[in-house]
């Protein structure tokens, strides 16, 4: 019997950036892996990677739009008129040119969201427990201002089971592509960043090279799951759960 953390949060406002989107940064609809497995990650001080597992559902009451400073610099000289912000260099004589303006940021109300926690190593799933049970420090979840609300945490049982009844969901959730041949929905399909791995372009520069998951955003209430296909249940609340 494998063994996962399940953890209930909440969050205010949130916004969980689209990789492409710059002048609106837009949202996802909910966390993708790899922004689950640094929170993970951070809230258990891992400093090398622990693979494991994540699911991801949740539900959010609207989107709202709002502003926010930014700024641009390149590492170029301080030129009148081309730059609204002069900074000085502490090392040297030079002074450096940047732009201050503002953007928008998209961003989730009232966003409630369960997730799934499955590492490849079970001995650590108490360890994963304890750190969203008694955090370090506060934990964030998409921006570092987007502060979680954490409800419950459990430590639970889960079993691969083959479905004996139609189900529909009551959580959006992320469904990977390969099982959406069975489920009556017409869902937002997406590719998402889990992992990654650091390779090297030139000497002392390394890049970070994504591992992606395909995925369907599913809607609650509409997205019917048929009988017959083998999912992943939660046997101590009696849930299904997509593992990414």
């Amino acid at each position: 019997m494998k063994r996962a953390v399940r953890i209930e949060i909440y969050q205010n406002l949130v916004n969980y950036k689209k990789p492409t989107s710059f002048q609106l940064k837009e949202t996802y609809p909910l966390p993708p892996p790899s922004t689950v497995i640094g929170m993970v990650h951070f809230a258990c001080d891992y400093k090398t990677y622990m693979p494991m597992n994540v699911g991801i559902q949740g539900n959010y009451n609207s989107k709202v739009n709002d502003l926010y400073t930014r700024y641009e610099f390149a590492g170029a000289s301080y030129e009148e008129g081309r730059h609204n912000v002069k900074i000085d260099s502490k090392e040297n004589d030079k002074a450096y040119g940047m732009m201050r303006g503002i953007s928008t940021s998209e961003l989730l109300v009232d966003c409630e969201l369960v997730l799934y926690i499955q590492p490849e190593d079970d001995t650590i799933v108490e360890e994963i427990f304890n750190a969203f049970n008694t955090p370090r420090e506060y934990i964030s979840l998409g921006r570092r201002e987007d502060l979680v609300q954490i409800n419950k945490v459990q430590i639970v049982e889960i079993e691969e089971i083959e479905l004996d009844d139609d189900i529909t969901l009551d959580m959006d959730t992320y469904i990977p592509v390969n099982l959406s041949s069975n489920m009556k929905s017409n869902a937002t399909l997406y590719t998402l960043n889990k992992d990654y791995t650091l390779k090297t372009i030139k000497k002392g520069v390394d890049i970070r090279s994504w591992n992606k998951v395909k995925v369907i955003h599913a809607a609650k209430g509409i997205t019917v799951i048929d009988e017959g296909i083998d999912i992943v249940k939660d046997l101590v609340n009696n849930s299904v759960i997509f593992l990414l």
